[in-house]
């Protein structure tokens, strides 16, 4: 008997299938062997929701925010399957946590050879301490003449 699982993320759900590859439920070690398999899985699940948890929110609460206020288009799927976070009429633009600060330039960069459209950065502060990424951030474009420009975005309510 064996057992496949799939774990799929979108968004804020998480999705789990446990699929029976060998439908034979006759035998007797079939409820243990999936009891098993769906313990690793649920183990799978927590352990993502709890890597997410360090983040007041997800990165596409914060997307969907600033790209409405600003008439974007919230994940814009290109022709090579990369997506863009927002797509407004003059920029494509990368969101990202403080901490990808760096991560979030080459993104930048790479939405605006796929669309002819400005670099655009939103960097993401939940709290004071992530102000020197938006320092380190501008730092590096400033001192390489980057065509990127940038934003902050906070929580609502402001930076505790």
């Amino acid at each position: 008997m064996e057992f496949r699982v799939y774990l799929m993320s979108s968004g804020w759900n998480i999705y789990l299938s446990i699929m029976e590859v060998n439908e034979n439920r006759s035998d007797k070690g079939y409820l243990v062997k999936y009891l098993i398999y769906l313990f690793c899985a649920l183990l799978i699940v927590l352990f993502v929701s709890l890597a997410n948890a360090k983040n007041l929110h997800f990165e596409k609460f914060y997307q969907e925010r600033w790209c409405k206020a600003n008439g974007g288009e919230t994940e814009v799927v290109f022709p090579d399957k990369t997506r863009c976070d927002c797509l407004t009429s003059t920029h494509a633009i990368e969101f990202d946590f403080g901490k990808k600060w760096a991560e979030a330039i080459g993104q930048a960069l790479y939405y605006s050879i796929q669309t002819g459209k400005r670099a655009g950065v939103v960097l993401i502060l939940e709290k004071p301490g992530d102000y020197k990424y938006w320092i380190r951030l501008n730092t590096v474009i400033e001192h390489f003449g980057l065509p990127i420009d940038t934003w902050i975005t906070v929580p609502p309510g402001g930076l505790d």
